[in-house]
Formats: C-alpha cells, structure tokens, sequence
C-alpha cells in the first residue's frame, strides 16, 4: 500500500448534522448506527468522535481511488435501502497538532439522501479541541488511496 501524503488545505463548514444526530432525517446519529457494521468488518472507530468533519477543499476537489476498507450493502437503517463506505486513513492537522482520522466516504450511487459537494471531505477524527465551522486547518491524505483534483 502507497503511504506517501498529500497535504490539502481545508476550512470546516457545516455539513448534513445527521452523522451525530439526531436529526430531521433520522432519531439517532448515523455513525452511531452504522459503527457496528464497520468493527465487524475490521475498523474499529471507538476512539473517535461520533460525528464527521466537513472539510471544504474547494476550489479543488477529490475521488476516492483505492481505499483502506470498503462496506458494501450496510442495512444500517429501516428507513432507506442499504448504502456502501469506504474509508482512507488520514491526519488533521489544527492549532499545530495532529489528529488521526479516516476519510469516511458514504458512495454516492447508493447513498439516496445528502447530496455530497465534490469539494468536501468527510472525516472521523478525534476530538479536537476548539475546532469549529470557519476553522482553517490541514488535510494529510494518502495519495494511494484519494486523489485530488485541481
């Protein structure tokens, strides 16, 4: 597997807010539900805080190309048919620290709900302290795995 980093600058901006939940959409917070599902399959995101960062890298945007871990077919909710995730290990980097996180990457083609801007980047990372919407921080990603274009 390629370990060579691409960093990316990136401006937190909000997202959906059904990741932490609850929300309109759902009576509890997607990740919560869907955790389970990934532990099993080998990625075990317990340390992690149960939401995602919405990183805006626009005017760039990205594709996932080789990813880490793939999910298929996860029946996570009642309320829509199942969805498929992938995830690339990354590092956030704020106030002159670095934070572990995964790129968390719900596919498009089976996710019905959220459209996704191309520009914007999901991760579940740590906790960070004073990280908040408007934050201006940097995105360490794998270049084996994400691809960014211009």
């Amino acid at each position: 597997m390629n370990e060579e980093w691409q960093t990316v600058p990136g401006i937190v901006v909000a997202g959906h807010r059904v990741a932490s939940g609850p929300s309109q959409e759902y009576p509890y917070g997607s990740l919560e539900r869907q955790r389970p599902f990934f532990q099993v399959g080998g990625l075990d995101l317990d340390r992690f805080f149960l939401g995602t960062l919405n990183i805006s890298i626009a005017p760039r945007r990205w594709e996932m190309v080789r990813p880490q871990y793939t999910f298929r077919g996860i029946a996570w909710t009642d309320l829509h048919p199942p969805e498929d995730f992938s995830f690339s290990a990354c590092r956030v980097r704020f106030d002159g620290k670095e934070y572990e996180g995964w790129v968390y990457y719900p596919h498009p083609e089976t996710k019905i709900r959220h459209f996704q801007d191309p520009a914007m980047i999901e991760v579940i990372a740590e906790k960070i302290p004073g990280l908040g919407y408007g934050a201006r921080l940097e995105l360490d990603l794998n270049t084996g795995e994400i691809r960014i274009l211009a």
